[in-house]
């Protein structure tokens, strides 16, 4: 079953005088239930994909289909919609509100994107995290933070998984949990897409992408 397909995908940006073209005609079909690196150098515009295939920037060309749903040049309200029901985020940081407790963000999660909130303890646990369900960003480590933005997401039980560098910030034992996660989510029937540069993330992966001056040119 296809979860995503993007098509002849171009992103323009303006600087002064310069156009820079961040996107080339990209074109990208996700699977439901891959595990997928997105591979490139800094600046190749792997982050602007991300935030097209998840309708939190519109194209200048092309189009993005979600389950069958055109995101593209779609109103803002209902491109949140879309993505509140299929689509989970997961970026380096900034996943969490900072005044609200991890259990109130997954709560919070799960009234956004119309899931039952009962799971919340049980994936709170098997990150490790029951014992700090009532703390607040500001109390967690970097490493109890990463694992807290996916537990968060793992509440929304989305089918599609957008990833910016999940795991460029914390050390290899909790890369390997959240990785280890992924991987569940995926079996399960999760599509999980992951613009990394992690070595380990692309040894995990089904399927590896580079995305280099804009274009995907390997797959």
């Amino acid at each position: 079953m296809t979860a995503l397909v993007a098509h002849e995908i171009y992103r323009f940006f303006h600087r002064g005088d310069d156009e820079v073209v961040a996107l080339r005609g990209v074109d990208l079909v996700l699977n439901a239930g891959e595990f997928v690196a997105l591979r490139g150098p800094s600046g190749s515009g792997k982050s602007t994909l991300l935030a097209c295939l998840a309708g939190l920037d519109d194209p200048d060309g092309g189009t993005v289909d979600v389950l069958g749903q055109r995101m593209t040049r779609r109103p803002e309200i209902e491109r949140a919609r879309i993505r509140a029901r299929h689509i989970g985020l997961l970026m380096q940081t900034g996943n969490l509100f900072d005044h609200l407790t991890l259990r109130g963000q997954m709560r919070l999660q799960c009234a956004l994107s119309n899931q039952p909130s009962g799971a919340s303890d049980a994936i709170l646990g098997g990150l490790g995290l029951a014992a700090l369900a009532n703390a607040l960003p500001s109390q967690l480590s970097g490493g109890e933070a990463a694992r807290a933005g996916l537990a968060v997401v793992m509440a929304q039980q989305a089918a599609i998984l957008l990833c910016d560098e999940p795991t460029g910030q914390v050390d290899a034992e909790t890369e390997r949990l959240v990785l280890r996660r992924l991987s569940e989510l995926c079996a399960g029937g999760t599509t999980v897409l992951v613009a990394t540069h992690s070595e380990a993330v692309s040894r995990r992966a089904d399927r590896i992408l580079t995305l280099f001056d804009g274009r995907i040119i390997h797959a």
